[in-house]
């Protein structure tokens, strides 16, 4: 995994989105215009974690080299060395695939 520019901070996550499927199920080839952004992606790295009321930090459920589920409108988009990533917190990430 190539070294990011950037660090989150407290419970968020930075994720790159995974490409989207160029052909359907169905054998269709989609153009550039009809692709849907997919809401899956690898966490890049992690915040140190979520800090609580007592001042302790609660360790994150994920970590860096997950494949994760996030929901359609997570995070906000940055673009580091010219690649689109996204920083989410880790509340919007659904899953995490095995």
């Amino acid at each position: 995994m190539a070294k990011v520019g950037i660090r989150p901070l407290g419970d968020k996550v930075l994720i790159k989105r995974m490409d989207a499927e160029e052909v359907t199920a169905g054998g269709i080839v989609l153009p550039d215009s009809a692709k849907e952004k997919p809401k899956r992606g690898k966490v890049l790295s992690v915040g140190d974690g979520k800090l609580l009321d007592s001042g302790k930090r609660q360790a994150l459920q994920v970590k860096a080299g997950d494949e994760v589920l996030f929901t359609s409108y997570a995070g906000t988009e940055v673009k580091v060395s010219g690649e689109e990533m996204i920083i989410m917190d880790e509340s919007d990430i659904l899953a995490v695939l095995e």
